[in-house]
């Protein structure tokens, strides 16, 4: 007998969202940085236990949208959190919700499916202050449980996967025993290359960036060739992105470059260009070409 369950993980900007999607798969399938709004879109992720599959649908951070990306975000977490067995709010450790906490409870409650509080960050408080914040949560809304969790260090992810075994159903897989996500690896290649230009890049700049592979293609003694052009909102942050003599760019390709080798298992061959999209993230075209469509 085999069971699955679908579940959506969401959250404001930075709570932890693709870390705990990371730390729960095992494995690096969605990229992370100190900076909001780094997941653009749904990432499904695979999790495997025993005759039990987890289907999680990593969401971008709930934020106000001032673009028709950020337009095109928020509607992928709003319709995420519909017709999954379970919704796993993940929320900081502070005792006072925001907005973006208190509308995603409204849409919780709106779809009716049943909900997990998971706070997380637990190693950055002292464990005392955590009851303040299951207080003022509880009496927002009727969670099915509250766990406290670092995604970080691990410290209560084995205790919310036994948790989210209450809500597998019985029935078939969804995915094959030796997928982890339904990405693409020249997707998972792209998003590695925007996670360096968070890294590397300060204030607005990798906000306005998008990354294209042009070519995937795999030599006879297993070196993959990836070229990849990088398309930035104005000329002067193509300068800051390329930097004197092309030092920043090489940074950034160096970074990826190991990154990249580590989820391919083989030696890669990385080329980057960077080209000008004046306002991409606003023209619903462009949207369409780096593949940010209703889903």
């Amino acid at each position: 007998m085999t069971k699955a369950a679908m579940i959506t993980i969401c959250g404001r900007p930075n709570v932890g969202k693709s870390t705990l999607t990371n730390a729960l798969v095992g494995e690096k399938i969605a990229i992370v940085s100190n900076k909001p709004q780094t997941t653009r879109n749904r990432i499904t992720a695979i999790v495997n236990r025993g005759d039990t599959q987890f289907v999680l649908m990593d969401t971008p951070g709930f934020h106000k949208p001032k673009t028709r990306l950020g337009d095109y975000m928020v509607n992928v977490v709003k319709e995420s959190v519909a017709d999954v067995d379970c919704v796993l709010l993940l929320v900081e450790p502070v005792a006072s919700p925001g907005p973006q906490e208190l509308a995603l409870i409204e849409r919780i409650g709106q779809t009716k499916a049943p909900a997990l509080l998971v706070i997380n960050k637990i190693d950055t408080v002292d464990k005392a202050r955590l009851l303040e914040v299951m207080a003022a949560y509880s009496t927002l809304y009727q969670f099915d449980a509250i766990l406290p969790i670092s995604a970080r260090t691990g410290e209560g992810v084995d205790e919310l996967m036994a948790e989210l075994e209450k809500y597998a159903q019985e029935g078939p897989h969804f995915f094959p025993e030796d997928m982890i996500t339904d990405q693409p690896e020249r997707q998972i290649c792209a998003e590695l290359v925007r996670e360096k230009l968070l890294r590397c890049l300060d204030k607005e700049i990798p906000h306005g960036t998008a990354v294209e592979v042009t070519k995937f293609s795999e030599r006879d003694n297993g070196i993959i060739d990836l070229e990849v052009t990088i398309y930035c909102e104005k000329e002067s942050h193509k300068g800051i992105i390329i930097g004197k003599k092309g030092s920043m760019l090489r940074k950034i390709g160096e970074l990826a470059r190991t990154d990249i080798e580590a989820f391919m298992g083989t030696k890669v061959y990385l080329q980057t260009w960077v080209k000008v999209k004046e306002n991409w993230r606003d023209s619903m075209a462009q949207l369409r070409n780096f593949g940010f469509s209703e889903q």
